[in-house]
């Protein structure tokens, strides 16, 4: 593990910022930690704007995150369903399908699932 102070800006240069259909991920790499922001735009779904890009059945990244605005309806492969919202922290294990509820952004913080989001399938 690193042993420095580090620091990085999501707003005025994230050191990635991958984008796919109504939306996009910024992320900032603190040494073995990806910290990235999800900004996902009224009528976006995992499965319209995503999957085409991975190729998977459903979601299969591990997402830690914070909402900050915005709601967002995840269903479980299993079909455990949830909504989050403002101040909520999530885990969502591998294994889903969400999408944007309402006419709001959402913007959310992942500590964990963002490192390879929305790569196409075989990239790394």
């Amino acid at each position: 593990m690193d042993t420095r102070m580090q620091k990085k800006s999501l707003d005025s240069s994230p050191d990635e910022t991958r984008t796919f259909e109504k939306g996009k991920v910024e992320l900032a790499n603190l040494g073995d930690v990806t910290i990235g922001r999800g900004i996902l735009e009224p009528g976006w779904s995992w499965e319209k704007c995503v999957k085409p890009i991975v190729k998977t059945n459903s979601c299969q990244a591990p997402h830690t995150q914070y909402v900050v605005s915005g709601r967002i309806k995840v269903v479980m492969d299993d079909g455990t369903e949830e909504e989050f919202g403002p101040g909520d922290a999530a885990v969502i294990p591998p294994g889903h399908n969400a999408w944007v509820v309402g006419n709001e952004p959402v913007v959310a913080v992942d500590f964990t699932g963002l490192k390879d989001y929305a790569k196409k399938s075989g990239s790394s």
